[in-house]
């Protein structure tokens, strides 16, 4: 017996209640506005700036630990992290210790380096501070600025490329639907004040990928549809395509899901804060494909002309059953 987690076949309505679905949407993104307006994020050391301390011992690198012992000296936000090279001998552990910028300067004085080596001494005896590095909010604004413009630059290629392979109205749709994933992660970002870092863009960009991923295989069965039901309204083609492509759509945001939330439970504090970013993700990425991306579409309209060749989709297999 093969499992489904959608029917066979299904006959959803997606745009009977869209007014329902689009005003939940900006409802969200209403709130998501307001909490980065009135708290802002919770911006990690990469934009923040601060100080990284190169450590190495003779004994094996236990992060917990080592948080453990400097949590108590109270110096704010923390990320501790092995590092891993094939070169180091047996006896070589070596960790990188990342403190955020202090209240009364940008890195931490003297005294406390000292004070922190002392505190890791007692939790891996002889360990030394290899390297002792300073990042200014200077270097941290201008990050910032760079990954701002990252999402910016991949959005706009997002809409060059669906303009160029559909038409415009369609790269409309996808692109308010990635605008509508970005804000709503990070409104809900600010809203829970997680951690915000470079990880985070990171994963910012890896959702536009997986919601245009979802967009333009949707988008496909549309244009296809369109040349099979040439006297169909825009409505009903676009209510087919969905329901032919949602065993898919389903199957590929379940079983990411799997994955990332054993990655969110077994993963541990490190990669936490971008694995939680990813499941939001792909769970509103798949929810803007269906909802927002084609009822944009809806309402703009499609220029139904049956005067060029069909042309293949790549959507051959969109349909699978799930």
């Amino acid at each position: 017996m093969r499992l489904r987690l959608v029917p066979k076949e299904t006959s959803f309505d997606f745009f009977g209640k869209w007014r329902m679905w689009v005003g939940f949407s900006c409802l969200m993104i209403l709130l998501g506005l307001a909490s980065f307006a009135t708290q802002g994020l919770n911006f990690g050391i990469d934009f923040r700036g601060g100080t990284t301390v190169r450590t190495e011992a003779t004994v094996a690198v236990d992060t917990g630990d080592y948080r453990k012992a400097i949590e108590p000296m109270g110096l704010g936000d923390i990320s501790i992290t092995e590092v891993f090279d094939p070169a180091f001998a047996e006896d070589q552990h070596v960790a990188m210790i990342r403190i955020q910028a202090q209240a009364d300067g940008e890195a931490i004085t003297g005294e406390v380096i000292e004070a922190l080596k002392a505190t890791l001494d007692t939790v891996a005896p002889g360990i030394k501070f290899v390297s002792v590095e300073s990042v200014g909010p200077k270097v941290s604004g201008e990050l910032v600025q760079t990954a701002v413009l990252a999402v910016v630059l991949a959005i706009a290629a997002v809409l060059i490329y669906i303009w160029l392979r559909f038409e415009w109205q369609f790269a409309a749709g996808a692109v308010a639907a990635l605008v509508h994933d970005v804000v709503l992660t990070i409104g809900v970002f600010s809203a829970l004040q997680i951690k915000f870092d470079l990880a985070i863009i990171a994963a910012l960009l890896t959702i536009v990928g997986y919601s245009l991923n979802d967009t333009v295989v949707v988008f496909d069965r549309v244009r296809e549809n369109l040349r099979r039901f040439k006297q169909k309204p825009l409505g009903e083609v676009l209510n087919v395509s969905i329901n032919e492509t949602l065993s898919r759509t389903v199957m590929t945001s379940v079983t990411t899901l799997l994955a990332l939330i054993a990655l969110f439970v077994l993963g541990g504090d490190v990669i936490r804060g971008f694995v939680f970013a990813m499941i939001w993700g792909v769970i509103v990425g798949t929810y803007s494909s269906v909802f927002i991306a084609s009822t944009i579409l809806l309402k703009l309209g499609v220029t139904r002309d049956w005067s060029k060749a069909n042309k293949p989709t790549g959507n051959q297999f969109a349909d699978i059953d799930a």
